[in-house]
């Protein structure tokens, strides 16, 4: 295999790009936009008049690191006014993109064109819910309504997403719902690509039904609606996301049949030739049916890459010159990273450059015909397996390992025979005679193959899950993967899979015998704490279920128990039934389906428990876990918030009381001889900080030193209330807040008194984060 490399000049001006975008991303704070500007004017010079080649290249990284704090800085500057959160507002605007609607909610991307009857003072997107509505909005529909807006924020956790960094990304400044006001009404529609690809996708579950068609609308229309948390379960499990929405290589194979087409409408009419030329028509007909495809596809990422690659094998093509493929995708990167510096920060930017990149230097063809073909999509396969390995694993903490199988049958079934059935299908929708047959034979072939994803998704150890490494493990293992395939004649290369080893058996710095670590994760509104001892892991409540088959157990504490590198879950208790307590609990079931379960209300749960009683008292690696016995009212019943489990963990060096959602009537039936510990004592506040808890003697009895809230920002109980905060600073606690910290780690060592090792959101790390 021969490494055909581009010039020099334009593949290391590329990468210097992008070094200087993503330089700007790890910082906390940016530069005023004056001093910014000032820098890309001097950057900009130096690039071109500089002669000395690296000079020249510090200049192009200079020049994008300003450029991407500009549009960093203009991005965070455009978010809605603090003091306008909370607050009701008219706004008139259109819809854009897709609406989502599910059961009797909807929601949609909204860009305003007066906010209270003026011009909004700083352009973007809004991202709206309308709960319970009768009307669901239509991409291009002009709308005025009334709602209520807060600035982008989002829950941050070890192994998590971040809300606030994809808002910006995406150019979204605000997030709201629409208030109930008898002035929303719809005032105008237009016509716009969105609104051809909503209907491109009703067609498709008109002809077929939602449930046939939900796959297809993705590849057609990149139209995700229809696919559920099981849909991308199975995706995910079996590396074919890329497969799902429309991909680069997709919108190449549409270009490749308009070129194909072309030729066929030379053959049947040779004196075409005689007009336009066939190699320059052939060309510019892929161009145009790629592009069409594209915009009907919502221009992601990929899309645009390819479309910018093809762009220039045109225009090369026209100028009777070849465009090599590193070239072709260091010119794409450098258009993207003008256009959008801030695109760095999408996953979807790094997968898609990092694998086309590893392509085009590591598999080059070698053999011809049938066999060689076979082979080439072997090698093809395997290298892209293995090549986003670290970076899928950085991204998003797992990879597939059941991708090279799946996607050597789904990849070339996807591409070759889908793809083209459901673009021609689409095609002929005005003629659904001939539509019909082939939109039904490419809904058949994805169920066929998605009955088998599903067997191989179901496999053991279909994906692999690590813990978090940091970006020196992920750069290690890149580098091991390039080693690998490097091209016959270069020495050692079976020892660049030494270099996953940082990545895939990262180290863990584990408490000893007698001591543990806690975890408060940031679950919005809701609690789930994860407890650590040397060799045992306890989930105590699992946060939330926030609708639209999402909970924070699959979201939140399972990645985030995956991230720390803490092993399987050992025991579960959910304090009692209600939903943002145990609407995460059937998810780690489901995952751990032999830990052993204790509530306070057993029966409220989807699965088989023990109650939580003193009886079920255990002690792991040193650290005992009691249960606090909460007397029932003597009197009617008892309320469900005063049945939750209270869970005392006890190491050699401090306590931990995990309280749930009980009432200051509860804690004052409570033994006030049980509460008290000669150990330095760590609590969560009971309900969220409910004016309703917290007892005054009850804090007396415990003499927390810390006290942890959790809740959901601006929440709409006003947790946690004032009184509270109050009666625990008399109490002598500190006290801290999960909205305002995100997540929040306590060690509990042997030896010494419990501290605050880490708050997920404070200090802030990256500027995009208040």
């Amino acid at each position: 295999m021969v490494f055909r490399v581009p010039p020099l000049s334009l593949v290391s001006l590329a990468v210097a790009a992008l070094l200087g975008c993503t330089a700007v991303q790890s910082r906390a704070w940016l530069p005023a936009w004056p001093w910014s500007m000032l820098a890309a004017v001097v950057a900009l010079a130096c690039a071109v008049a500089l002669p000395w080649r690296p000079a020249r290249h510090l200049a192009v990284f200079m020049l994008f690191a300003a450029w991407a704090a500009l549009q960093g800085a203009r991005g965070v500057g455009a978010r809605l006014p603090a003091d306008d959160e909370g607050k009701d507002v008219v706004v008139t605007g259109r819809v854009v993109d897709l609406p989502r609607a599910r059961g009797g909610d909807a929601s949609f991307l909204f860009v305003p064109d007066t906010v209270g009857g003026a011009p909004p003072a700083t352009r973007g997107t809004y991202r709206l819910s309308w709960y319970r509505t009768q009307v669901s909005p239509a991409p291009c529909e002009r709308w005025h309504l009334t709602v209520r807006l807060r600035r982008p924020r989002g829950n941050i956790n070890p192994g998590g997403g971040d809300a606030e960094r994809t808002a910006l990304q995406r150019g979204i400044v605000a997030t709201g719902y629409v208030r109930a006001a008898p002035e929303n009404a719809r005032i105008g529609v237009a016509m716009c690509v969105d609104a051809w690809r909503d209907g491109v996708a009703r067609a498709l579950d008109g002809h077929l039904g939602a449930e046939d068609a939900r796959i297809l609308k993705a590849l057609a229309v990149g139209d995700t609606r229809g696919l559920d948390a099981a849909d991308w379960d199975i995706a995910r499990a079996t590396g074919v996301s890329h497969l799902i929405a429309i991909s680069g290589f997709h919108v190449g194979v549409a270009a490749g049949g308009g070129v194909l087409a072309t030729r066929l409408l030379y053959a049947w009419w040779p004196m075409l030739a005689l007009l336009w030329p066939r190699q320059m028509t052939q060309a510019m007909v892929g161009m145009l049916v790629a592009g069409g495809y594209g915009m009907l596809a919502g221009l992601g990422l990929p899309t645009v890459r390819t479309l910018l690659m093809i762009g220039v094998v045109v225009l090369a093509g026209m100028a009777r010159r070849r465009a090599g493929g590193l070239s072709l995708l260091a010119f794409a990167m450098l258009a993207v990273l003008t256009f959008d510096p801030l695109s760095v920060l999408s996953a979807g930017f790094w997968l898609s450059f990092a694998g086309v990149g590893f392509l085009v230097c590591c598999v080059a063809p070698r053999s011809r015909g049938f066999l060689g073909w076979v082979g080439e999509l072997l090698r093809a396969q395997a290298a892209m397996s293995i090549a986003l390995l670290p970076l899928s694993l950085c991204l998003f903490g797992s990879t597939s390992l059941m991708g090279f199988v799946a996607n050597l049958v789904a990849a070339p079934l996807v591409s070759f025979v889908v793809v083209p059935l459901t673009l021609v299908g689409c095609v002929l929708l005005a003629v659904p005679s001939l539509a019909v047959p082939l939109l039904i034979a490419a809904a058949w072939l994805l169920k066929q193959l998605w009955r088998m994803l599903a067997a191989l998704a179901d496999v053991p150890g279909a994906q692999l899950s690590v813990a978090e490494s940091g970006i020196l493990a992920v750069v290690l293992a890149t580098v091991g993967a390039l080693w690998l395939f490097m091209p016959r004649g270069v020495p050692l290369r079976g020892y660049g899979a030494l270099l996953f080893l940082p990545l895939l058996l990262p180290p863990r710095d584990m408490p000893k015998a007698g001591a543990f670590r806690a975890w408060v994760l940031d679950v919005g509104q809701g609690l789930a704490v994860v407890v650590h001892t040397r060799h045992h892991t306890l989930v105590y409540d699992t946060g939330p279920a926030y609708g639209g088959g999402r909970d924070a157990g699959a979201g939140i504490v399972l990645p985030s128990i995956t991230a720390l590198g803490l092993g399987g879950v050992d025991t579960l208790v959910v304090s009692h039934g209600d939903v943002d307590h145990a609407g995460g609990a059937a998810a780690i079931v489901g995952r751990y389906p032999k830990a052993r379960r204790l509530s306070g209300e057993p029966g409220r749960l989807e699965f088989p428990a023990e109650p939580c009683t003193s009886e079920a008292d255990w002690s792991w690696d040193g650290v005992g876990f009691h249960f606090l016995d909460v007397p029932r009212e003597g009197q009617g019943k008892t309320a469900s918030n005063d049945r939750s489990c209270v869970l005392s963990i006890e190491g050699e060096g401090g306590r931990f009381l995990l309280t749930g959602d009980i009432s200051a009537k509860a804690e004052r039936r409570m033994d006030r001889d049980a509460l008290w510990s000669e150990l330095p004592t760590v609590t969560t506040v009971a309900h969220h900080g409910s004016k309703h808890s917290s007892d005054v003697l009850w804090l007396r009895a415990v003499q927390p030193e810390l006290a942890i809230v959790s809740s959901g920002w601006r929440n709409r109980f006003g947790h946690p209330h004032a009184s509270v905060l109050a009666r625990h600073e008399d109490a002598g606690a500190d006290v801290l807040n999960t909205a305002i910290s995100g997540a929040i780690v306590v060690d509990m060592p042997r030896d010494a008194t419990p501290r605050v090792v880490r708050e997920w959101r404070r200090p802030a790390s990256r500027y995009w984060r208040e």
